[in-house]
This record gives structure tokens, sequence and C-alpha cells, in this order.
């Protein structure tokens, strides 16, 4: 599904949103939109050292430290921001790569990794804010997928496996959802890149990559498309060629 067509963007004044795995390049981006659209970013990352370089300067944007594979901490992040308000969005953009090679060589410690960050957080994250989304009244959850889930390979078997059960996940919450005002996709990308990774190599053309900017605005659009328009819907944002 496409974005194209949805509601004109208006401004997120009032509402409260947190970006899960904000330090990151596509998470910076997307805090940076979100705040310029008037909405109050809470961004959290497990680093406070990578949180301030990226983001301590951005009006309209909280840091906050978790680790979010650990369900207490969430639950403990979720009632302090439901005593100051509570949350109207959850972005999250908590995950990685690993792979290469054949079946046997996707190993033990890469699914690890891959079922950590792509699930394990996402799992943790949904279960704690559910409340506060689905009582909000633009409620609204995203997370980032890939083409890989419709077309994996040997050698990104692991990752397409996490991912096809974050957007599986996903669904659940969207399944939640009905009935309410809140909304839960998947945003699906060949893969991401940003202005430093174009500048490394500048003879790169990077066919099919969604830019961070492009993600970003498809975070505020979220707020400002009707939840029914959404909800379980997966919204490609790969680049027409």
């Amino acid at each position: 599904m496409s974005t194209a067509g949805a509601e004109d963007t208006t401004t997120l004044t009032g509402l409260r949103v947190l970006v899960a795995g904000a330090s990151s390049a596509s998470g910076t981006a997307v805090c940076k939109a979100l705040a310029a659209a008037g909405a109050k970013v809470v961004a959290v990352g497990s680093s406070a050292g990578r949180l301030a370089e990226a983001l301590e300067d951005v009006s309209g944007v909280e840091l906050r430290t978790c680790d979010l594979s650990r369900q207490g901490d969430v639950d403990g992040l979720a009632r302090d921001l439901q005593d100051e308000g509570g949350v109207d969005g959850l972005i999250h953009l908590v995950g990685g790569w690993r792979g290469g090679g054949t079946l046997a060589d996707q190993s033990d410690e890469d699914w690890d990794f891959l079922q950590q960050n792509i699930l394990r957080t996402l799992r943790n994250v949904s279960r704690s804010f559910i409340g506060q989304l689905s009582a909000s009244p633009r409620g609204r959850l995203a997370i980032v997928s890939s083409t890989a889930v419709e077309s994996p390979t040997s050698g990104n078997a692991g990752y397409a496996a996490a991912k096809a059960a974050a957007e599986a996940w996903v669904q659940a919450i969207a399944a939640e959802f009905r009935g309410t005002q809140a909304a839960a996709a998947v945003f699906v990308v060949k893969a991401l890149v940003n202005d430093a990774m174009r500048e490394a190599a500048p003879e790169r053309k990077f066919p099919g990559y969604t830019g961070v900017d492009d993600l970003a605005a498809a975070s505020v659009r979220l707020f400002t498309t009707d939840a029914a328009q959404i909800n379980g819907k997966r919204i490609s944002l790969v680049p027409r060629t």
C-alpha cells in the first residue's frame, strides 16, 4: 500500500510520540520530523552518549535511556510516561542485520542477535504501551520491515524470518486496535540510506533504497491518516523505478 492520497498533513501539536532506536540515522530523522510537525518526541535508546550526540540540541525531543530487551525496564518506562500523560505513538526502529552465506552458515549467535533486536524489543514495548496507544484518539504504532520477507534467500534467511515474525506481531496489535481510533502498520523497504552513506560512496546509486527522510515523512503521515486506512497495512516505501 502507498500513502499517496492520504489526508493532507496537519500539525501534530498535542501528540507525544516515542521513537525506539532513536540514535540511529533513521531514528534521528524520524525524531526531527515529528518534532518539526509539532509533536513532543520521547527519543529512546540504550546509550545516553549516542542519544545526546544525535539529538541533544533538537527542540521538542526528550531523551530517555532504556534497555528495550528487558521487559521490566520497559514496563518502568511505560509507567513513568503514563504518569506524565502517556504517549500517542510508537515508532519502533530497533533492529539490525546479520547473515550471509548458505542456510548452514546462519549461526545461532546471529539468530539470537536478530531475535533480540528485531522481535523481543518490539514485543516488550508493544506490550507495555498498547494500553496508552489504544486510549489515544490518534494512537499509532509502526515498524520498518523488509522486502526480504516476500523474497528470502539463504543468506538472509534469519533476517527475513525475524522480520516476518515482527510483521505477524504487528498484525496481532492491529487486531487488538480494531474498534478503537488506533492503528498499527508496517513500513516496507528494501534498505535505508542516509546522507552519510551517500557521502561515503558518491559513486554508488543505492537503487531501490529508501531515504531516511522519506521514512520520517511517512511516520508523520501516520498521524494525519484515518486509522481505518492504515491499520494492519503493509505500506511500501520502496521508490518506484
